[in-house]
């Protein structure tokens, strides 16, 4: 056998073994390149961590580099738009939150895309519960003192997106209990969290880990968001547990990993399976066990369902609120 022949025989070997994840794309090339992942958020927050997660899961799924790339501002629009002016071959995805992609439709008159039309969901990373917290000296301990507070004087609620669970959460405030809370729109968790650490935002909603890295600066966390309680901080009750009716109280949201919807489906099923085969991995664990997020990615057949009944919640819920940022 020549060293040709030799070369030939292994790579067949090594096609058949990668068949179960791979079979759809037997007849094609992809994945044989660099991965690139645009992040909507500056480092720090969870869209930013997820997206480091799938990097690695990629790289060690088809030893094939992938690298991460932050490009905050505009509340997601402008990665949005990187990643739809690449070539649609599978090689450029987006991480970005699901309010991103499915608020910002009803939020702006005019976008340089189609949110509805030309974003493809690969799998979204659940958040888990969501902490509110409010500066100490405030003197709110609970969501009724807060909706007093808020009523009295002008306050500022950070918020890590246009359209995100905070920006949301601060204009139902508004309109339910008559509360003067101004959103401050930052570049991602991270930014956000620093200025609540000194002391120049009111209050802030964002992951648990985020959080974290500021609670012992006279930050109290008074609500979690969601069904359910923070494994986290299990004192600390749910919006819905301290009698919040609006439908923010029970929504939630996540990290969506997506693509252009030019993208054969084919690269769109394999990339959401390389997302969920990653769920146990220690480093998923650990990322799960740091943001307190009990629940694990379900891919992409879970992602097309949040696109068809969750998206349109979010979306009623956001027109509800009549808030136009152009």
């Amino acid at each position: 056998m020549t060293d040709t022949q030799r070369r030939q025989l292994m790579l067949a070997g090594a096609a058949l073994a990668a068949a179960p994840l791979s079979a759809p794309l037997a007849q094609g090339a992809y994945p044989n390149r660099q991965l690139r992942i645009l992040v909507g958020a500056a480092p720090g927050g969870l869209s930013d961590a997820y997206a480091r997660l799938f990097a690695e899961q990629f790289t060690a799924r088809f030893n094939l580099p992938a690298v991460v790339e932050n490009r905050p501002g505009a509340s997601g629009i402008i990665a949005t738009e990187a990643m739809l002016k690449a070539p649609p071959d599978g090689y450029t995805l987006l991480s970005t939150t699901t309010g991103m992609l499915w608020q910002t439709r009803v939020l702006y008159r005019r976008l340089p895309f189609d949110l509805a039309k030309d974003i493809a969901p690969i799998t979204v990373f659940p958040s888990g519960p969501l902490v509110l917290a409010v500066q100490e000296k405030t003197g709110v301990r609970n969501l009724a003192e807060l909706t007093e507070f808020v009523k009295r004087q002008p306050t500022t609620m950070g918020s890590y997106a246009v359209a995100s669970y905070p920006h949301v959460l601060a204009e139902t405030l508004n309109r339910e209990f008559g509360g003067k809370v101004q959103s401050i729109q930052y570049k991602g968790e991270g930014p956000m969290w620093v200025e609540m650490g000194t002391g120049t935002l009111t209050m802030a909603v964002g992951s648990y880990q985020a959080f974290a890295t500021v609670r012992d600066k006279g930050i109290r966390p008074i609500a979690a968001t969601g069904q359910y309680r923070s494994p986290k901080l299990p004192d600390v009750p749910t919006l819905i547990e301290q009698g919040l009716k609006a439908p923010i109280a029970r929504l939630e949201g996540g990290l969506a990993l997506s693509a252009n919807s030019a993208v054969p489906v084919e690269i769109l099923e394999l990339l959401s399976r390389v997302a969920v085969e990653g769920n146990d991995t220690p480093r998923a664990r650990a990322l799960r066990e740091n943001f307190a997020i009990p629940d694990a990615t379900k891919g992409r057949a879970d992602a097309l369902r949040m696109w068809r009944e969750d998206a349109v919640q979010w979306i009623r819920e956001v027109e509800a609120l009549g808030v136009k940022l152009d």
